[in-house]
């Protein structure tokens, strides 16, 4: 399935059933009183989180929801019944809005958590609740309340431990491919990858979720390249692994060029514990150049997997503990 993460999608909840006008009658009860029962409230749409998901490619094919609407109220004050929810999967980490004020209805960030979308109208009340000492034989009901109707804007950002920052072709597919199971598309190209992959990455001792995002380029913040779609999935990660390709031989300018269209993006991105991972090795031999940051630096060969081990162990020594699984 695709990697989808925007979606608009309309719901709409179901109307509340109508109230009931309704009066006893039986055989030895000439004037009975109001037995009216009230109408079912409206189903409404509910969000749930599901940990399985990790796109919102389903909301492509299918962009309508609407809920059913509440039984209407019956004599013998039966009360009529609510209308069924919709239950609308979706992956941890997606974000909903009002697609026409843009108002933040909310997120989903955890298995099984709910968000009501769009609520159900409530049930109209029958004539029952109407009677009083001067009218005992009311003929009024409230009619059922319409349900919610939105459209929606849903954006995901991927939830994951550590976001694997770099250039194009800079190697992290095949560092997420070397540090965990993963297995995403490699090739010496730029923009291999058009759409984050997930791995797990267990230390032992940590078991830690990675992404391996789409490459920066100048101005990724403005949008070029595959720009604002990336970028917004390394906000939820807790921990960034810069990767920057040893052998161009400008490490100083391509970290710093990540950094910048980090902080052009959002500055609060640079606060988060960073490691530095200097690729290809095996394509430089010894002669390694200096870098002047300030973040731990570790040397690797991801294709060879020269220094993962001692990667693993800075990334497990810095990673924020209350984070940690």
């Amino acid at each position: 399935m695709r990697f989808v993460d925007e979606a608009v999608i309309y719901v709409r909840a179901g109307d509340g059933g109508n109230g009931c006008v309704s009066f006893r009658r039986e055989k030895f009860v000439p004037r009975g009183g109001p037995d009216g029962g009230d109408g079912g409230d409206g189903g409404s749409v509910v969000l749930v989180g599901d940990g399985h998901l990790q796109t919102l490619a389903d909301f492509v094919y299918r962009r309508r929801y609407q809920a059913k609407r509440g039984q209407h109220g019956m004599g013998k004050n039966r009360h009529g019944k609510s209308g069924k929810d919709i239950i609308l999967p979706v992956p941890l980490g997606t974000d909903v809005y009002d697609a026409i004020s843009n108002e933040k209805l909310g997120e989903v960030v955890k298995p099984g958590e709910r968000l009501v979308v769009a609520k159900g109208g409530k049930g109209g009340r029958g004539n029952s609740h109407f009677a009083t000492p001067v009218d005992r034989a009311p003929r009024k009901a409230e009619p059922g309340m319409p349900g919610e109707e939105r459209t929606l804007r849903l954006i995901l950002r991927l939830l994951a431990d550590i976001g694997l920052v770099g250039l194009p072709n800079a190697g992290k597919s095949t560092l997420l491919r070397a540090l965990t199971a993963a297995k995403p598309k490699i090739a010496d190209y730029p923009f291999t990858t058009i759409s984050p992959n997930l791995g797990v990455l267990d230390s032992g001792r940590l078991r830690f979720t990675v992404a391996d995002m789409p490459g920066i380029i100048a101005g990724a913040h403005q949008g070029k390249g595959l720009g604002l779609r990336f970028l917004r999935h390394i906000e939820r990660t807790k921990m960034i692994l810069y990767v920057v390709d040893g052998s161009r031989g400008q490490l100083d300018e391509d970290f710093y060029l990540l950094q910048e269209e980090l902080k052009s993006y959002n500055s609060e991105l640079l606060k988060k514990p960073a490691v530095l991972a200097i690729n290809k090795i095996d394509l430089i031999g010894e002669n390694r150049p200096r870098i002047d940051v300030i973040l731990p630096v570790v040397w690797i060969s991801a294709r060879t997997g020269a220094g993962l081990a001692d990667l693993q162990e800075v990334i497990g020594r810095i990673f924020p503990q209350d984070s940690a699984q």
